[in-house]
């Protein structure tokens, strides 16, 4: 039901005057005081901008990490920092030391958190202060056990590792002043393989009665530091590179792409000189389901301020101050606000999905009671028309899930026919075509071949599935001591060749090292597109290096190969040799995956939903051979996996690569992806 009110509706029941209750201060008066014991008056130092609402800057941040802009920093450091990101990589100057005097606490991940919202998780010590005791940090110490080497690993030299791996261009793109597409996907793919590879050391290196980390906070406060982020000053309205429907795991991302600052507070604002006095305006809010905000409108919301009745303790009435205050000058000025709205995650029920919704405006705001019984602000922001659907894609998706809206354009509820667990549905909305030609649908390998001959092995005896602290298991040791995946079941590193357990394995099919035997997981379709045949996309939303599907058909030789690609011209053919470039962050990730021996696949007779990702010269999914132990021999899989963040019902494409060298007559096909980096060809 759509919500209207207009600069006119009288106040909901309940409300009244807001000058009853309102506290306005200046903005001078309104730097947050943080404590520091050993310089008391050191706290009072304005942060370079605006201040930031948020709980103390005393944490929670991992062990090990200082505090990060916007929580503290010093004005030296400000400058060193603003340097840094002018500043080529070999002239940087290192940053100077943050103050000792602002505590640093551990943090532990409430119970399922599955991405990276931040709750009231601090431990309680003995004196009921929140704050965990830290221990003195150990040196690198590394336990050898069958060959595998776990070890207390320095996240800066991890870092580090993953800078130098890094293609120099991306640093002349982040140095830009203003951001750009590229900035911003450069920079939330370095946070991506960051965050995961620290997530992957420390889960080899947890107790099995050890709380989760944060390699989230890490990543993030590590990249800050380094000045690795784009988009760095606040701005009012859109943000250079970051586009209308955009998702975001992290809140961490949204700050390091410049989309709104504060890692937990939902205002966001900056300075703005009026006449003689400085006052605050607002700049991005995110709706997260924190307060008691509607969200049902698509095009419009009705958001609670901040402060006051989401205390645990010492509730009390909100006051017209920092970003309340803020969104209350908006209103007056009428200047654009982001819009952030947080979702469920449906993989991962526990966390959340930041949806970049557009810019907003305030049209009207008033004070009314909370189910607490505590006055509350509200404000009534609209969405500008014109925009980009974003928000509304989500609702449209949830409706079709419901059954309380059909699916336009449907030709068949199930592709598979009951192969997959989670149905493909046929769709066109474009044209009258009924289809794409006849084929069989199968959801693995036909005439699979072992690509080579393994060294003798029974496989891994973990009869309750793979754990990462097992170091004694064989199949972590092909993947160099770590497990391939997350607790999350996402890709952990970059490596070109995965070996997951197989047939000769004793674990159970739910072992996380079997990730891409599962089979779908996601409510894909197969659609058609307007000028590039049958494409596919899926109804969720994908995160970064999350499995999606593997690539199914009948495994031929090159012979056969020559064959189909002569006058049959077969489309549907995988040719594991062919060059490919498929992150472009990282030079080194320029050919084709090392693997014991060519894999070629034909999927035109036989095949799955892979035989439907169209190619593009820049895709958002990649692939990787997957190796499964089968007795003392291998079989050789190809897997597909999200290389970033993929919103609901966006094309799923993967770089199809070329044969090198050209042979003289060879036919290129013409390249339709529409990417600002299209090759204008393929073969």
């Amino acid at each position: 039901m759509e919500h209207h009110f207009g600069q006119d509706t009288a106040p909901a029941s309940g409300s009244f005057d807001k000058t009853r209750v309102l506290n306005v201060k200046p903005l001078r008066t309104l730097v947050p005081v943080f404590p520091s014991p050993s310089n008391p008056a050191s706290s009072s130092n304005p942060q370079g901008g605006a201040p930031f609402v948020c709980v103390s800057p005393s944490g929670p941040f991992p062990s090990g990490v200082a505090p990060f802009y916007p929580f503290f920093i010093s004005p030296e450091s400000q400058r060193l920092s603003e340097q840094n990101v002018q500043t080529p990589t070999a002239q940087r100057v290192p940053a100077a030391p943050i103050s000792t005097a602002v505590p640093i606490n551990s943090f532990r991940t409430p119970t399922g958190a599955a991405n990276g919202d931040v709750g009231s998780s601090r431990k309680k010590d003995g004196t009921g202060t929140g704050r965990s005791k830290r221990k003195p940090q150990k040196k690198a110490k590394a336990q050898q056990s069958g060959g595998s080497v776990s070890a207390d690993v320095d996240p800066d030299a991890v870092a580090a590792d993953i800078l130098k791996s890094l293609n120099p261009m991306v640093f002349d793109v982040l140095n830009q002043p203003e951001g750009s597409r590229d900035s911003v996907a450069y920079t939330l793919m370095i946070y991506e393989v960051m965050r995961r590879k620290l997530g992957q050391i420390e889960d080899s290196n947890r107790a099995a009665n050890s709380g989760a980390k944060r390699p989230d906070l890490k990543a993030g406060a590590i990249m800050m530091n380094k000045g690795i982020r784009t988009n760095s000053k606040k701005r009012i309205g859109l943000v250079p590179g970051v586009e209308i429907g955009d998702i975001f795991y992290f809140r961490f991302e949204l700050c390091l792409v410049g989309l709104h600052a504060p890692s937990m507070a939902g205002i966001d604002y900056i300075g703005s000189k009026t006449s003689q006095e400085e006052e605050p305006l607002a700049v991005s809010i995110v709706s997260s389901g924190g307060y008691e905000d509607n969200v049902e409108d698509g095009d419009v919301l009705i958001y609670s301020g901040q402060g006051g009745v989401n205390r645990d303790k010492g509730a009390s009435d909100q006051k017209l101050e920092r970003g309340n205050l803020a969104l209350e000058k908006s209103a007056h000025r009428g200047n654009e606000v982001r819009v952030i709205r947080g979702l469920r995650d449906v993989q991962h029920p526990t966390g959340k999905v930041y949806v970049y919704d557009g810019l907003y405006k305030i049209q009207d705001s008033w004070v009314e009671k909370a189910k607490s019984g505590f006055n509350v602000f509200k404000y009534k922001l609209v969405r500008l028309p014109g925009q980009p659907q974003a928000y509304m894609i989500w609702k449209s998706v949830q409706q079709w899930t419901e059954k309380s809206a059909s699916r336009t354009g449907i030709i068949l509820p199930d592709l598979t026919s009951g192969a997959e667990k989670v149905p493909v549905c046929l769709v066109n909305d474009v044209d009258t075509e009924k289809g794409p030609a006849h084929f069989t649908y199968i959801k693995d390998l036909k005439n699979l071949r072992p690509a080579a001959p393994v060294e003798s092995s029974t496989g891994c005896s973990c009869v309750g599935g793979c754990q990462a602290t097992n170091f004694d298991c064989p199949c972590i040791h092909k993947n160099g001591g770590y497990l391939p995946y997350s607790a999350a079941s996402l890709l952990a590193d970059l490596k070109s060749v995965i070996y997951e357990c197989g047939p000769s394995c004793q674990c159970p099919p739910s072992c996380r090292n079997r990730v891409s035997q599962g089979g779908l997981k996601f409510r894909l379709e197969v659609y058609k597109t307007k000028n590039k045949g049958w494409g596919l996309r899926s109804w969720d939303a994908i995160r970064a290096g999350t499995f999606i599907c593997e690539y199914a058909g009948e495994v031929i030789n090159n012979a056969r190969v020559e064959e189909l690609g002569g006058d049959n011209e077969d489309d549907y053919i995988f040719d594991s040799t062919r060059i490919y470039q498929q992150l472009e962050v990282f030079p080194g990730d320029t050919e084709a995956p090392k693997i014991p021996s060519p894999l070629y696949i034909s999927a035109r007779a036989e095949g799955n939903v892979a035989r439907f990702m169209n190619h593009s010269c820049s895709p958002n999914v990649l692939w990787r051979p997957v190796i499964r132990e089968n007795k003392n021999e291998s079989d050789l899989h190809i897997a597909f996996y999200a290389i970033r963040h993929i919103p609901p019902m966006m094309e799923l494409t993967y770089d199809y690569g070329v044969v090198l060298p050209l042979k003289v007559g060879q036919r290129k096909k013409k390249c339709l992806c529409g990417s600002v980096k299209c090759r204008g060809y393929f073969c």
